[in-house]
């Protein structure tokens, strides 16, 4: 399995930007498709964005569509989570997750095998 690590969360005012990081170790990494989920506190973890293996395919959850944007670096091993614009109700801890090595982009949870410890993400309103 890669292992995942999250960084880049932080506070920020309602209507700011933040740009989450999750570096990957392992060689699988190009062969993987990634996601973002997040969780709130009391609700359930939902899925945020995820993008193919070569970065060609990404899918965004309704709530954040033209708001954020998933990018990856297959040279870097790392995968990018831009968020603008940024409500009170982003508020969450922001999860990268990789899927197995050859598997389609997803956007449900369960198939992905690979999960980072997360990083929390609080927007002030």
């Amino acid at each position: 399995q890669v292992q995942l690590v999250e960084s880049g969360g932080g506070l920020v005012q309602a209507g700011g930007s933040l740009r989450l990081s999750c570096a990957a170790s392992g060689r699988t990494f190009s062969s993987s498709a990634m996601g973002w989920f997040r969780q709130a506190p009391g609700k359930e973890r939902e899925f945020v964005a995820s993008i193919s293996r070569n970065g060609g395919s990404t899918y965004y959850a309704d709530s954040v569509k033209g708001r954020f944007t998933i990018s990856r670096d297959n040279a870097k091993n790392t995968v990018y989570l831009q968020m603008n614009s940024l409500k009170a109700e982003d508020t969450a801890v922001y999860y990268c997750a990789a899927r197995g090595p050859f598997g389609v982009v997803s956007i449900t949870a369960s198939h992905f095998g690979s999960w980072g410890q997360g990083t929390q993400v609080t927007v002030s309103s």
